[in-house]
């Protein structure tokens, strides 16, 4: 088996990344935005440059005898992160090199404080899309024409390093926030009680739930359930609901609440929903509130019925 090792370029490396990405041009030129003509022409200068400065970094992946066949990069822009220029060579693939690539670029993202990796794939590179997709990101919907070849479209992908599904570890911190108020500590009971366990895994293989965590510093802080609707109303468009919705009470008042809802709705508009909804009991007037300032309208009266 051949064994690669993953190497972060740095200052004096500009011979190094030069190499390996006009090489990567050459052999995948449908996969990036710019083309081999136009970069084989920059200058010396124009390599140091990219591996200059505190926002971007460079990884490649050195083989066994000692050849580079793979590359990736990160820039950082604002509280996102941009994966960029990622390529494997056609030795090396197969080897797991690109999902190294990947882990090693989400987690200088994640230490350098991003909320989330963004990446573009094109469309017909079907390997590349499999690879993000087991790497967890996700369709933002956005698409557009690749600048170097117009004649292809790419797609954009994104992973949060805030919001994951959450796993059977998690559902002890998921009740405690369940059970945190007044109306929660009513009705939850002992986080390691059966039934709740029995529920995760019934939501877990379910396609069209999700059960949703937000995660800082190692800590569940935020949870809520999202589950796909589908319907003959309005020419059979689906819908997602949003429930359970809870912060953690140390990390309340930080906004989080905001950035989760936002990030359910941008998922729902990426998979495709006419519409999101969500209820909240009538004595929750806080958030009330903050639906209201994030555009949810009060349109319907909603009713149940308790059968035990």
């Amino acid at each position: 088996m051949q064994e690669f090792v993953i190497v972060r370029l740095g200052a004096g490396d500009e011979d190094r990344l030069r190499d390996v990405r006009l090489r990567a041009l050459q052999d995948a030129p449908d996969a990036f935005g710019s083309t081999y003509g136009e970069e084989v022409a920059f200058p010396a200068g124009k390599w140091a440059e990219r591996l200059s400065g505190s926002l971007r970094r460079w990884w490649v992946a050195a083989g066994p005898d000692g050849a580079d066949a793979g590359l990736v990069s990160v820039l950082l822009e604002d509280s996102q992160a941009h994966l960029l220029s990622m390529w494997v060579a056609p030795e090396a693939r197969g080897h797991g090199v690109g999902s190294r690539l990947v882990d090693e670029a989400v987690a200088w993202a994640r230490d350098a404080g991003a909320k989330r990796v963004r990446l573009w794939a094109v469309d017909q590179n079907h390997a590349a899309r499999a690879l993000y997709t087991r790497k967890g990101f996700t369709p933002t919907g956005e698409i557009m024409a690749l600048p170097s070849n117009p004649a292809l479209m790419e797609s954009e992908y994104a992973l949060s390093l805030i919001f994951r599904r959450a796993r059977k570890e998690d559902v002890p911190a998921i009740v405690a926030m369940l059970a945190d108020d007044q109306l929660g500590a009513e009705r939850e009971g002992d986080p390691a009680d059966e039934r709740y366990l029995a529920a995760f895994e019934r939501i877990d293989a379910n396609p069209y739930d999700e059960l949703i965590v937000a995660e800082r510093d190692g800590k569940v802080v935020g949870t809520m359930q999202l589950t796909y609707l589908a319907g003959l109303s309005r020419l059979g468009a689906e819908r997602c609901l949003i429930e359970a919705v809870r912060v953690a009470a140390s990390t309340r008042g930080q906004g989080l609440g905001r950035e989760m809802i936002q990030w359910a709705i941008d998922r729902a508009r990426a998979r495709g929903c006419a519409m999101v909804q969500l209820t909240s009991d009538k004595s929750r007037k806080d958030a009330h509130r903050f639906y209201d300032s994030l555009g949810f309208a009060a349109s319907h009266e909603g009713y149940k019925l308790k059968l035990g």
